[in-house]
């Protein structure tokens, strides 16, 4: 029975009992692992060396009997060996960028879209999307999942969808300009470049008609959504996906609250493990992120490692529980001289600092046999006019802020804007490793 206390226009399981959240999970996980084990010869040959059937599944928690799902297995599955149904039945394919080998790929049902297309519905009404609004969609079309993704929640949600895709930053702007978009999907990195190209054409943000900005594909911290908002004059709210479980909308924030991403329960199941161990841990501690489908028919994935470093929260805004902003990529961890460095440690020191724009780039070389560490950074707009001196003032700053916090010994080159490099579409490229294999 559901609660009395419900919520107009969202979905039912939006405002759920936990009790019933749970119960719709676990008959949705027994068909998942059914699924994967029976018509997925990779699940049926883990699940044998693991000494685990899917009829062990009990309770939620005996999820963690079964093995995980990383990358790797995907890549060793290329290209449509982790499917479920057969290739006739796959309506749409995606895939990875591929750059550190074979891409991976991921297929679709038209029952699996038609559910992806829902919940970035949900997502966008969670930031506070109506229908009727004009969506400007500034992530990347193709094999990318962001902009598909984007483009055909938007229109379930009955928005009018402008198709940008990324790069083209002068006609971003002038088609905000001339479209009146209401909301802005779009990497977080990408849309201080579209900040700053309307200061350097003389376009007042505040004056946009922008008023929801619904950022992802990125970490990005708390410092960089209060500069976004004070700059834009916009709600800045964080959605969450990766195309290997679905692609953007398995959790969005909502508007009302901006506390970390709602994991929609309905359709995946969220664990924390220790990154080192493998082992659960108790909600609310920080560890890797684990994510199972539970309605996926094309390519279903058992505790899937997805690498972000975050925390399990309690529920707030919605009956389901939410994930606190990611702090980090197991993968993208740095080792420099014995100290763990994330770049987003990196940008919020750079953020602290206010004629610092939130643009920079970490550089990794070796001199003799010791990592060295320069951290590339540039000054705002309404700054270019520090003299040298200023400017290196400014790096010695940013380098005891990275020594006292951070614990490492960096270089700072502070220069005028647009000294670091910038990506036309996508996400930003913040680490450029030199250092000899």
């Amino acid at each position: 029975m559901m609660n009395t206390l419900s919520k107009p226009g969202l979905d039912p399981i939006e405002h759920a009992s936990r009790d019933e959240i749970e119960a719709l999970q676990l008959q949705r996980l027994k068909w998942t692992l059914a699924h994967a084990y029976n018509n997925v010869p990779h699940y049926r040959q883990a699940f044998d060396n693991a000494g685990v059937h899917p009829d062990d599944l009990k309770q939620l928690s005996d999820i963690a009997r079964f093995p995980f799902t990383t990358k790797k297995e995907l890549r060793e599955n290329y290209p449509f060996g982790m499917f479920a149904v057969p290739r006739e039945q796959v309506s749409r394919v995606h895939a990875s960028s591929g750059t550190t080998g074979k891409p991976t790929v991921v297929g679709y049902t038209k029952q699996d879209l038609d559910n992806w297309a829902g919940l970035v519905a949900r997502s966008i009404r969670a930031a506070g999307g109506k229908p009727g609004d004009v969506v400007h969609v500034a992530y990347g079309y193709g094999l990318f999942t962001g902009g598909l993704g984007a483009h055909y929640g938007a229109e379930r949600l009955g928005c009018t969808v402008i198709p940008m895709s990324g790069g083209q930053t002068e006609k971003q702007v002038q088609l905000i300009q001339d479209f009146k978009p209401d909301i802005i999907m779009v990497t977080p990195s990408y849309f201080c470049n579209i900040l700053e190209e309307q200061r350097r054409q003389g376009v007042d943000p505040h004056a946009s008609s922008l008023r929801i900005g619904i950022f992802g594909a990125e970490p990005w911290t708390g410092q960089m959504r209060k500069d976004i908002e004070s700059e834009a004059g916009i709600d800045a709210v964080d959605i969450y996906g990766l195309s290997e479980v679905m692609g953007p909308g398995v959790a969005s924030e909502c508007v009302e609250t901006k506390d970390g991403p709602v994991v929609w329960e309905d359709h995946f199941y969220a664990e924390i493990i220790d990154p080192q161990t493998g082992l659960p841990v108790a909600d609310g501690e920080e560890g890797e992120l684990v994510f199972t489908s539970l309605t996926k028919e094309a390519m279903p994935v058992i505790r899937y490692r997805t690498r972000d470093l975050t925390r399990l929260l309690p529920p707030t805004a919605r009956s389901m529980r939410r994930i606190g902003k990611i702090t980090g990529r197991s993968d993208d961890m740095l080792i420099i001289r014995g100290v763990n460095v994330f770049p987003t440690q990196v940008e919020e020191q750079v953020l602290k600092i206010a004629q610092l724009a939130p643009h920079y780039q970490l550089v990794l070389t070796r001199e003799g046999n010791l990592d060295a560490l320069e951290i590339l950074a540039e000054v705002r707009a309404e700054f270019e006019h520090l003299c040298e001196a200023e400017r290196d003032a400014l790096g010695k700053q940013l380098q005891h802020a990275v020594k006292s916090y951070i614990g490492v010994t960096a270089r700072v080159r502070v220069a005028e804007g647009g000294f670091v490099e910038r990506t036309l579409t996508g996400k930003a490229r913040r680490v450029v490793d030199k250092r000899p294999r």
